[in-house]
């Protein structure tokens, strides 16, 4: 009956994969992706380092012509998180932005602190049990977060560029906020991560807001010691982004904005004493984003902490 309980949970978190359908545009401002994180137990700090590529104004049938921008969305991250206790946690997330987009006729780019944000999570259970003479180790937590709007925002690039997506931008200049959850399921040493997402955006001083985000992803990984000093986890599985459509002036959608994506995750995470080490690249399996005229690449992700 238990296990059960434990299988019915996880079908539920993974459900939650497809039971969401709205609309992104995954890179520029405001994207989300939070994987498996280093073992702690009081507090970690450390730097991510994101890369994402996306190409806009596409003809049909996502053909390119004179007009189509290639863009670049860099991010060099500090982050950390402390437990308080053994029932709550604190996330912070602080990016320097790198971006970068050239065409035929235009190039530009942005360099600037970007968006900080501040995650607080809620230990609903942890427990430890065993199956069949194995071990069998779970965790749920759930929380919510704010996003300050620390980065710069400049409304004439949506004003000279109305038909491009607002994502070449260092911040949205909103306040916003998220929901948050994170699954964790473990048999010895197989186990499975699941996180969930769903950003809440507010309109800015300059009458925008982006579409409310939702973004979830399941990791399946394999704990392995090497050397009996350090232990690596080869992992795999699936991101699923969605964006409403951004709205102007508190009633006018934007075109080109909106969308979903689905992507193929591998990756590997590494733990020697204090330190953490890990590594993403995520293949974008599908997508459709606004309407069409905007294809996002693949993305690489690395990452390094210490726990203190």
């Amino acid at each position: 009956m238990m296990m059960k309980k434990y299988i019915l949970l996880l079908f539920i978190c993974l459900n939650g994969l497809s039971t969401f359908a709205c609309d992104i545009c995954g890179c520029g401002v405001g994207s989300y992706y939070l994987g498996i994180l280093p073992e702690f137990n009081k507090r970690f700090i450390g730097l991510r380092y994101q890369h994402k590529t996306l190409r806009t104004h596409l003809g049909p049938g996502s053909k390119t012509s004179y007009l189509t921008t290639d863009e670049t969305y860099q991010s060099a991250e500090l982050w950390g998180g402390w437990n308080l206790g053994s029932k709550f946690r604190i996330l912070y997330f602080v990016p320097y932005n790198f971006n970068e987009r050239n065409s035929i006729e235009t190039s530009g780019r942005k360099n600037g602190l970007g968006d900080i944000a501040l995650m607080g999570y809620y230990n609903v259970f942890s427990s430890r049990n065993t199956l069949k003479d194995q071990l069998l180790v779970q965790s749920l937590w759930i929380g919510a977060g704010v996003k300050v709007p620390s980065g710069k925002y400049e409304p004439r690039d949506r004003e000279v560029l109305t038909e491009s997506p607002n994502n070449f931008q260092l911040g949205t200049a909103s306040t916003d906020f998220t929901l948050n959850a994170t699954y964790d399921i473990r048999l010895m040493d197989f186990g499975v991560n699941v996180n969930t997402n769903y950003k809440i955006n507010t309109n800015n001083k300059y009458d925008y807001r982006y579409g409310n985000k939702f973004t979830t992803n399941a990791l399946a990984y394999y704990k392995m010691r090497v050397a009996k000093m350090m232990t690596i986890a080869p992992n795999a599985g699936i991101l699923y982004e969605t964006s409403q459509k951004d709205v102007e002036n508190k009633k006018f959608a934007v075109d080109v904005s909106g969308g979903h994506s689905l992507a193929v995750l591998t990756g590997l995470e590494a733990n020697l004493s204090r330190f953490s080490f890990g590594i993403n690249y995520q293949a974008i399996a599908s997508q459709n984003l606004a309407g069409g005229s905007v294809k996002a690449g693949n993305r690489f992700m690395v990452h390094t902490s210490i726990a203190f």
